[in-house]
């Protein structure tokens, strides 16, 4: 679907600093998939209209730390609390918890909620949105607020150590960022292993399908030479028993630098 082209608005105060990013504005508007008014905010990244439908943020995670996660649902509240929303995406189609996943725009605005948090530091990307122009602008939105060490980021611990297996098995089930040197690239069946401790089985790992490697490979990553990078993954932990994140999108790997 085409992304309608709205001119753009910029608001005083808060959102003043959203509108001075017109890039940000125009990369995440997709078709119209309905709107309200907020009533209730969940958690810091989803909230329930007036008419009951629940609402999920996409393209956004909260840290675990319960803190943090209190911070965050305040920092969605002072948004949107009490006031209108446009909801924006391919479709409209709830997720197996009832939930609409969408871009969601305050008001009059043209910058998604999403953004604003990010840029806040109340918010990690999450690299669901395959949308490459959103995707780079939720990412530069990241960016600002980790440079500034706003926020989650002005802890630097909010960045796991891929050497620190037990620090990353301690968030299994949750979502994390953790960053290291790739020490070898292996394949075993249908699966490629992007290892970054000596001990395969206990170090932590991102676990990439066969199916993945094309879209991969389509975005600029060669698979193999990731061998002796620094990158940092995103996603969900998992434990097999060693830490392992699973990599199904390519916004899941930011490659840093060679060493």
């Amino acid at each position: 679907m085409s992304k309608p082209n709205i001119p753009v608005v910029v608001l005083g105060g808060a959102l003043l600093m959203a509108g001075a990013h017109p890039a940000i504005a125009e990369g995440c508007l997709f078709e119209p998939q309905g709107g309200g008014r907020v009533a209730e905010i969940i958690d810091g990244r989803s909230f329930r209209l007036t008419d009951g439908r629940e609402i999920r943020l996409a393209g956004i995670e909260s840290a675990a730390d319960e803190t943090t996660r209190a911070n965050r649902a305040a920092a969605l509240s002072a948004l949107i609390a009490g006031r209108d929303v446009t909801l924006m995406g391919p479709d409209d189609t709830p997720d197996r918890y009832g939930r609409q996943a969408a871009i969601v725009i305050l008001g009059s605005t043209e910058t998604p909620v999403q953004a604003l948090l990010l840029r806040q530091g109340a918010a990690l990307v999450s690299a669901e949105i395959v949308d490459k122009d959103c995707a780079a602008d939720l990412g530069q939105a990241e960016a600002e607020a980790r440079h500034a060490k706003r926020g989650v980021w002005d802890d630097p611990a909010v960045i796991k150590n891929a050497e620190s297996s037990d620090d990353i098995l301690s968030g299994i089930g949750r979502f994390a960022v953790v960053e290291g040197m790739v020490l070898s690239v292996r394949q075993a069946g249908a699966t490629t292993y992007l290892n970054f401790g000596r001990n395969w089985t206990r170090g932590f790992a991102a676990t990439i399908s066969r199916r993945t490697i094309p879209a991969l490979e389509s975005a600029g990553i060669a698979v193999k030479s990731l061998e002796n990078r620094r990158i940092r993954v995103r996603g969900f932990v998992e434990a097999r028993p060693g830490p392992r994140i699973e990599v199904l999108r390519a916004g899941q790997i930011e490659i840093l630098g060679d060493n």
